[in-house]
This record gives structure tokens, C-alpha cells and sequence, in this order.
């Protein structure tokens, strides 16, 4: 590894491609370096720089100090930009494997058909494996408060149609499989790699973890059937990863390593942290160590002597190392073990591992330049050693996944994502989890009613779009993205529930026309809502069922023109009583009372009714008042006739009724016009029909309606508004904006007399 005590020395660049990949190896000790480029015989080192941290800023693998630790990443990337005269601004980290979370996962695809499998669908199908394997984790958690990130993945074994197999790509499939193990950090972790790096002014590239980094080093693929156990021995901790069977099986770590046995030295020979560190790196080399204690005295010991200090500390240490190697495989030793890292160096470390694993000696070793030949080195004062393993890894993990990954930041969450030059900030949410529907507007809630029988639906309004910014500009979600960008969504928002009043609806707003004693009045029509009457003003709820009705009864209309005492009330110049369904065009006569409180205001808006002639038939003219009926009888008798007024005898009475005659159903009995023979102005009461005459009490008529037949019965005489009781037209919901009414082809009002025979139209049309 290269000197730093001394002033950087400028590397020949002659020859060196102008991409070059920058890799930090951000250490507990130390803070290693590394520029090269991959070659066709493997991989060459241009420069390396390593530089131990002045405190202790980080421990067991974690960040404490951020600034400290990323001044020292300041020093290193200027050393390496000095050394090469080139410009570095992404880099590659590794993560410890401290508070590690490995899982175990399976993801499947299936497809239609025979389908060519392409280098998206594997990583589909790793992407959903991950995302398997991180809702098993939330499951043991059993909270959302705990948040991992996903450093790292190694896919055990693919399957095609069921059958295992190396490479998926290119071939054809009716489905595809996946068996994985995911490696997961808490954000914690990750974050302060993060905010270290950046606060440096570099941004992330690539972020792997330092056991997969080693190990695609130390043992490559042609090795990894056999079932090899991989320790990195760092400062802070021992990263484990093993093989079986052609995959990479499972990932591990503890939290003991080389500064456990830094600072057994450092409190036997009473020195600082840093000064027992250099001990205990000089006597992996030399023979004999010097040092000065903390009072300022010289000491020299042998190597020998430190190995015998940190025995009983060497022996926890690899006593857990193979214990979680055990774990980790099974429950039983693996063949072999490759040592790699700083701490592993120590005298006595992988004899004491070999013997807590049951193995022999010769099976657990030491890997340094024997993992390194196919690395070369541009700079002449490297040495290739167990030290530059993962370095050098983390390098070669960037061509692995340098066109496959980019990393952004959504919502201050990191992400990684497969880069197929044509991502969007929509693929950088999908990835992230967040929620399609606080992407796109929102609607409220939908209102569903039914208007008579028919059901409707009103939607609510739309809400605003999400609010998407992109490294602090406004844009949209089909922006394309770029290494490092940095996304704030803010959600969309919902829009306002449906909301609709009876009187928006359109059979509402066709009103009602009545003539009233001789003048249009409008009336609204009558709603009920699941049988209750409301006004126009009800608000509609879901699934309300409304009827509109097409009609008033008499008792309604005069509480809607606000008259109380009621006298004589004619419908169709008919008089009736108060429950008679007054419809569209109908005509009211009314006696308006002066019993009324606002009696001069009603006569002076509507006026006196003028009843039909027949209708003074009920008052008495030689008393100047009006006669009243006797309620208890239904004619007249000498006890009802004043003393001073003896009727003449009534004549028979033969001659036809007029068709306008009114007919009183109410007292079942017709009133006579005024003639010589009434004495006194005091009716006379028709007498039965002679034999022979045609009794019309219950006329029977045969008529056509619309084209059809009808006949109408029951009384003596028929009107235009009696055909509604024998013949259905539908009057209480506007099927246009106009009843047309017409007898025998000439247009009339409900009061047209009817005869026998005659053709008649009521049918809604537009105007």
C-alpha cells in the first residue's frame, strides 16, 4: 500500500483510459482509495491512497463523527485527483456488515407463452425477489418504525420452466424463478456513508457490501462450488460470507475484530490507541517491536511476546467467527476459510479459527497475493496483501453493475435502480413504494341516487396533481433522471365530494303551471326522498331514492298560495274535494275568504274566483245572503224552507242538461238553473227519469287515446282530465318541455268536454 507519510508522487498516465472508476473503502482504521480500470487480463490499480483516521470517528464498522470522518475523505480525494491530474466526482462505497440482516427469498414470473427472456426480466425478477425477502424482514420486525436498506443480493439459483439453470438471459419461457439472499442495514448505517461522502462533495455510484466486495475477489466463481467460508477481518468487524454448491449461501458478521486486540496491547504496555495500533501492525513483520510507553520510555518486545498478550483476546474472537460461520452453514464447519483484512494478520488468528472449526490448519489461511494476480498495480511502492481485497473488490463491483444501476434520492429515502436509459422520476416512485393514488389527482367521493326508479351517478370533483421537484425545480413525472438526482413528491390532493341539491336536478326545474282564479301561478315540484317530502334545498346522500311527483292534491296548493279558510274550491270549473291531484295546466277557481289574514293581499295578487253560472244556485237572492246546505240532508224539506216562503209544486223537468252543468259528487246531486218554475229562487230537485229515458248516471263512452281504445265510465258526463284515470300517461316526470293536449285534432286544456267517439292526444313534445 502506498507511503502516505511522504508527499503523493504523480502516476504516469500514459496509456490510461479516460473512465476510470474511484473506490473508497471506508474503514474503521483507516480510509483506503483506490482509482483504476478494468482490463482484459483484470484489473489495473492506477492509484492508492490510505489514510487512518486522526480519532477514533468510527467504531465497529459505524460512522460517529461525520465531519472527521469525511475530512479524511477530502484527503484521500485529493491525493488520488493530485496523483492522476484527473477529476473524480462519483465514487464507490461498501458498507460493514454491522447489525447485518441477511434473508433467505424466492420471486417467480410467469409468462402466456414462450417468452425470450431478456436482461429486464431478470432484474424484474431480482427486484421482486429483494422485495420478498424485505417483507419477511418487516414480518420478523414486526414494525414499520425500523427502516433497511437493500446493499447487496446474490442470487443463489435461477430456474428455467422448473430446471436450474447459470444464465436466464436468452432463453425461452413459459416461467422463470429466483432464489436469493438479500443483505439489509438499517437506514442508520446507510446514511452516515451518505452524509459523509456528500458532505466530502462526491456522490454515491455504487454501494455495495465490503463481505460481497471481498469475496467476488477471493473467491471467484469457479471455486464457489465448494463450501468456502470467507472472513474479512477488519478493525471494527468480521465480515463472513460462504459458498456451496456454485452461489454464494449466506452473509455474516460480528462485531469483534482487530481494535479488540489494539487495545489489549494498548493496556498491557500502557501506550495510546494509535501507538498499540502501529504495534500491532509491525509485529505481523518484523521479529522485534519498538515503542514508547505513555511515560516517555523506551520499550522494545518480540513478536512473539505481543502474540502471546492477545492470545486469550484472539481466541473469543475466532471462537465466535466460528460459531456464526457454523450458523451460517448449516450447523456444521466449512471445508475451507480464506482470511482476508488487516486484523486476520495477527499471529496465532487462523490457527486458533482452524481449531474452534474442527479443520486443519492448512484449510484456514491467509489470502492476499495469491486472490491478486490478476490485479496489477501502477504504482511501485504497492504491495499486494490481504489488505487490498476489498478495496479492489468494491472497484470490480462497479462494472458489475456500472450500466445496470443508478442510485436517487426520493423524499430523502435512497434508491437503486436498473438504468435502461430511460428512466423517469415515475420509475424512481414506483421503486420507492410510493403510493399510485397520491400521484395522480383524486377524485371525491361519487354520489349514486336514483331519480324515479332510475338510477344515477354523479362524480366528485379532481384534486390537484403531485407536486414533483426535481434537485429543487418544478417538473413533471415523466422527467427523465440521472445519476444522483435528487426527487420531492408532495402528494396529490382529493377533490370535494359530489354534492347535489334536489333543485339542480333537471325534472325539478321544469315547474308546475296552474291557473288560479284566472292567472298563472308556478309551483315547484313536489320530491319525496325514501318517502319523506323535501323542498328543493334537500341535500342528496348516497343511494337516496327520489321521486318527483307531477302533481299537487288541491290541499297543497292552497298552502302553497297561503290560504287557510277555504270556501268554494272548483278544479276544471268541477268542484272538489281537498285530496284531488291537480296537474300541469289545470285550473283552480277559489273562493278567497275574508276569515284571512291577508285577505286584502290575496284578492288584490289573484282576485275573486268567478265560479261557473250554475254556482249562484247556492245562495239565497231574496235574503241577499248566501244559503248554506243542511249538512244532515242532502234535500230540501219544509222544515229547511223559511215560514214566509211556500214553493210553488214542482214541475217535472225534462229538458237536457247543458255539458257544462256542474255535477257535485260531494252531495250526489245536480244543481238546477234558476226558471219560472223554482219559487223564491229556491231549487227544485230533479225528479227520476221517466220510463224509457236513457238514465245517465252512468254513462259509458268508447274514445281513442294515443291510438288506442279506451272507455271511460262512471259518470255522467266526461272531460278531458277524466281520461287520466282510464288511460296511462305519465304526467309526473317532464318527458319534454310541453304537454300537447288536443280532442278530435284541435288543441284544448284538461276541460274539454269528452262525447263518444272522439280522438284524443296527450303526450309530452319539445317545443
Amino acid at each position: 500500500m502506498a507511503d502516505n507519510s511522504r508527499q503523493a508522487v504523480k502516476v504516469n498516465m500514459e496509456g490510461v483510459p479516460e473512465q476510470l472508476v474511484f473506490g473508497l473503502d471506508i474503514g474503521t482504521r483507516s480510509i483506503v482509495g483506490t482509482v483504476g480500470f478494468k482490463s482484459t487480463n483484470g484489473f489495473v490499480v492506477v492509484a492508492q491512497v490510505c489514510k487512518e483516521h486522526q480519532t477514533r470517528a468510527m467504531l465497529d464498522g459505524q460512522i460517529h463523527d461525520i465531519g472527521k470522518v469525511a475530512l479524511t475523505i477530502e484527503e484521500v480525494h485529493k491525493k488520488l485527483e493530485d496523483m492522476t491530474g484527473r477529476r473524480f466526482k462519483d465514487v464507490c462505497i461498501a458498507a460493514a456488515g454491522r447489525v447485518l440482516k441477511t434473508v433467505e427469498a424466492e420471486s417467480q414470473m410467469v409468462f402466456q407463452s414462450d417468452t425470450v427472456i431478456t436482461s429486464e426480466h431478470i432484474y424484474t425478477l431480482d427486484m421482486l425477489g429483494i422485495e420478498n425477502a424485505y417483507n419477511i424482514l418487516r414480518d420478523e420486525k414486526k414494525t414499520d418504525d425500523i427502516r433497511f436498506y437493500c446493499v447487496g443480493y446474490s442470487v443463489k439459483r435461477y430456474y428455467q420452466n422448473d430446471y436450474i439453470i447459470s444464465n436466464l438471459e436468452g432463453h425461452k419461457a413459459m416461467s422463470i424463478k429466483a432464489e436469493l439472499i438479500a443483505t439489509f442495514l438499517p437506514n442508520e448505517v446507510v446514511d452516515g456513508l451518505y452524509a459523509a461522502v456528500e458532505r466530502a462533495g462526491l456522490y454515491v455510484a455504487n454501494l455495495t457490501l465490503e463481505p460481497i466486495a471481498a469475496i467476488n475477489v477471493a473467491i471467484p466463481e469457479k471455486f464457489r462450488l465448494l463450501n468456502i467460508a470467507l472472513v474479512d477481518v477488519g478493525a471494527g468487524t468480521s465480515d463472513i460470507s460462504i459458498t456451496k454448491d456454485g452461489s454464494i449461501i449466506a452473509y455474516g458478521m460480528i462485531p469483534s475484530a482487530g481494535d479488540e486486540f489494539t487495545e489489549c496491547i494498548a493496556k498491557h504496555y500502557l501506550t495510546d490507541f494509535n501507538e498499540a495500533d502501529k504495534l500491532k501492525c509491525a509485529s505481523t513483520i518484523n521479529t522485534e517491536v519498538e515503542f514508547y510507553d505513555i511515560m516517555g520510555l523506551p520499550q522494545r518486545v518480540s513478536s512473539e511476546e505481543i502474540a502471546d498478550v492477545v492470545e486469550e483476546t484472539v481466541k473469543n474472537t475466532t471462537k465466535s467467527i466460528a460459531d456464526k460461520i457454523m450458523e451460517l452453514n448449516g450447523g456444521k464447519s466449512s471445508s475451507a476459510v480464506f482470511v482476508v483484512g488487516g486484523g486476520g494478520k495477527i499471529k496465532g488468528f487462523t490457527e486458533s479459527l482452524a481449531e474452534y472449526l474442527g479443520l486443519q490448519k492448512e484449510r484456514v489461511a491467509l489470502r492476499g497475493s495469491e486472490v491478486l494476480g490478476n490485479v496489477e498495480f501502477m504504482q511501485d511502492d504497492i504491495k499486494a496483501d490481504s489488505l487490498l481485497v476489498t478495496p479492489v473488490g468494491i472497484c470490480l463491483n462497479y462494472y458489475e453493475q456500472r450500466n445496470n444501476f443508478i442510485f436517487v434520492t426520493v423524499n430523502g429515502e435512497r434508491i437503486k435502480l436498473y438504468d435502461n436509459s430511460k428512466l423517469t422520476i415515475m420509475d424512481a416512485a414506483i421503486q420507492m413504494g410510493f403510493p399510485n393514488v397520491d400521484l395522480f389527482p383524486k377524485r371525491g367521493k361519487t354520489l349514486i341516487y336514483f331519480v324515479n326508479g332510475e338510477k344515477r351517478m354523479l362524480r366528485g370533483s379532481e384534486g390537484e396533481a403531485a407536486v414533483v421537484r426535481l434537485n429543487g425545480r418544478q417538473t413533471g413525472m415523466s422527467t427523465p433522471l440521472e445519476q444522483n438526482s435528487k426527487i420531492d413528491i408532495i402528494p396529490s390532493t382529493r377533490g370535494d365530494d359530489a354534492v347535489l341539491e334536489i333543485s339542480s336536478l333537471p325534472e325539478y326545474s321544469s315547474n308546475m303551471n296552474i291557473i288560479f282564479n284566472g292567472k298563472e301561478i308556478t309551483c315547484p315540484r313536489f320530491v319525496t326522498v325514501n318517502g319523506e317530502l323535501v323542498s328543493g334545498f334537500y341535500e342528496v346522500q348516497d343511494l337516496d331514492r327520489i321521486e318527483i311527483l307531477g302533481y299537487y292534491t288541491l290541499e297543497q296548493v292552497l298552502e302553497f298560495m297561503d290560504i287557510i279558510y277555504r270556501g268554494k274550491v272548483y278544479v276544471n270549473n268541477v268542484i272538489a274535494p281537498m285530496d284531488t291531484k291537480v296537474y300541469d295546466n289545470f285550473s283552480i277557481i277559489c273562493e278567497i275568504m275574508k276569515e284571512e289574514p291577508n285577505y286584502t293581499e290575496l284578492i288584490e295578487k289573484y282576485g275573486d274566483g268567478q265560479f261557473p253560472v250554475t254556482s249562484d244556485l247556492l245562495y239565497n237572492k231574496d235574503e241577499g245572503k248566501e244559503g248554506e246546505i243542511p249538512e244532515a240532508q242532502n234535500e230540501f224539506t219544509e222544515e229547511n224552507i223559511p215560514a214566509s216562503k211556500t214553493p210553488e209544486p214542482v214541475q217535472e223537468f225534462t229538458e237536457e242538461l247543458p255539458e257544462e252543468f256542474p255535477y257535485d259528487e260531494e252531495y250526489n246531486e245536480e244543481y238546477l238553473p234558476e226558471s219560472e218554475d223554482t219559487a223564491d229562487g229556491i231549487n227544485s230537485k230533479q225528479e227520476m227519469p221517466a220510463d224509457g229515458e236513457e238514465d245517465l248516471t252512468d254513462n259509458i263512452i268508447n274514445i281513442i287515446v294515443n291510438g288506442d281504445p279506451a272507455v271511460l265510465k262512471g259518470k255522467q258526463k266526461y272531460i278531458l282530465v277524466d281520461v287520466l284515470d282510464f288511460y296511462p300517461v305519465d304526467t309526473s316526470v317532464a318527458h319534454g318541455d310541453h304537454l300537447e293536449t288536443s280532442v278530435n285534432g284541435m288543441s284544448c286544456d284538461f276541460t274539454m268536454p269528452v262525447k263518444d267517439g272522439d280522438v284524443i292526444r296527450i303526450e309530452w313534445v319539445e317545443r
